[in-house]
């Protein structure tokens, strides 16, 4: 039986687990890191801080989601693949596990870390890091463009489905029963588009700014399939807090636009073969499918089972509804069309 570990009962825990010592001085902290997982801050007097994390049956959302507790080997997987993709230290290393109890700890990152999603609601909008996350994702899709060894570990989509497709796609035809099939085909398409690791969770929440680096954390939903989810999903987020600042949202578009150049043309992004299974990754086929998913996102972050929490306002609401339709019914021929379509609604 699942033994659930809270911050009351975490130091008890690692005691008997033999990772804390007897003697040794520590306490914990559970820390706000989304819906799906509690996770706790062990600070230690004389050894480097380290974060539990345990998976959760039900999520901590209004409307009633649960998904498997076996996604949490499914982000250690990840985790420690990424090790190899990306630069030193972006994602923290995994430290122990305890599979009977559905938890792994990692590398602690700097407790005066900023989180991205903070920093951006507070008007802070910097374009290097903009820049940065669309080489780091674009690195992660192209180094796994069509490599069996990640298509059979994570070619199961069945945790993605329980947290992302039936949460935020079919949960919204419930709003909007206009847009069934349209929701119906941009699932068989991204089916059909199982290209590459996508993170499926690839968001300001999980980006965490310390004086040195980047760091990226949570990848439950991580799954081999369309990279268009990713890049929709995150560039959502962006456009999302411009809907927030109203006019003066500009420059959170400005960092979506910054981030798509440098997805598309960052030098640390490898140059892939030309062929009929690469032009998907490539413009046009991939903004094009980009755009469907940017506006599905939208859309479920004011209609889905997991809305975001700074857009209170009806007319804001209103607004996001407004432009996702736009996007399904009228759709602008590239991406940078689309963030210029954003744009004069919040100037007008």
């Amino acid at each position: 039986m699942l033994r659930e570990i809270t911050a009351d009962n975490a130091i008890e825990y690692l005691r008997e687990q033999g990772q804390l010592q007897p003697e040794e001085v520590a306490s914990a902290e559970a820390l706000a890191w989304g819906v799906s997982n509690i996770v706790i801050r062990i600070d230690r007097e004389a050894e480097a801080d380290f974060v539990i994390k345990q998976s959760r049956k039900q999520l901590r959302t209004q409307a009633e989601w649960f998904s498997q507790l076996e996604r949490i080997w499914r982000e250690l997987e990840v985790m420690q693949e990424l090790q190899q993709l990306l630069p030193a230290s972006v994602v923290p290393r995994v430290l122990f596990e305890d599979r009977e109890n559905y938890l792994f700890a990692m590398e602690a990152i700097a407790a005066d870390h900023k989180v991205w999603k903070a920093e951006l609601l507070d008007g802070r909008f910097d374009q290097a890091i903009a820049r940065e996350l669309g080489s780091f994702l674009g690195a992660i899709h192209r180094r796994t463009f069509l490599q069996e060894q990640y298509q059979q570990r994570w070619g199961d989509w069945e945790i993605f489905d329980q947290l992302r497709i039936d949460p935020f796609y079919r949960f919204i035809v419930r709003a909007h029963p206009e847009i069934k099939d349209w929701v119906a085909a941009l699932i068989e398409e991204m089916s059909a588009h199982r290209l590459c690791l996508v993170l499926a969770d690839f968001s300001p929440k999980n980006i965490l700014i310390t004086e040195q680096q980047i760091h990226l954390v949570d990848f439950e939903t991580a799954h081999f399939g369309d990279p268009a989810f990713d890049l929709g999903f995150f560039l959502s987020h962006l456009l999302l807090k411009a809907v927030h600042f109203q006019a003066a949202g500009i420059p959170c578009i400005e960092l979506a636009e910054i981030f798509w150049d440098s997805y598309l043309n960052s030098d640390a992004v490898e140059p892939l073969e030309p062929g009929p299974e690469a032009a998907k990754m490539e413009e046009p086929q991939i903004g094009q499918r980009t755009i469907k998913h940017l506006a599905a996102c939208m859309l479920a972050r004011v209609d889905g089972k997991s809305t975001v929490d700074y857009l209170s306002d009806s007319t804001q609401q209103d607004l996001v509804r407004s432009f996702a339709l736009s996007l399904i019914l009228n759709p602008p021929e590239s991406i940078p069309d689309a963030f210029a379509r954003l744009k004069e609604m919040l100037i007008s």
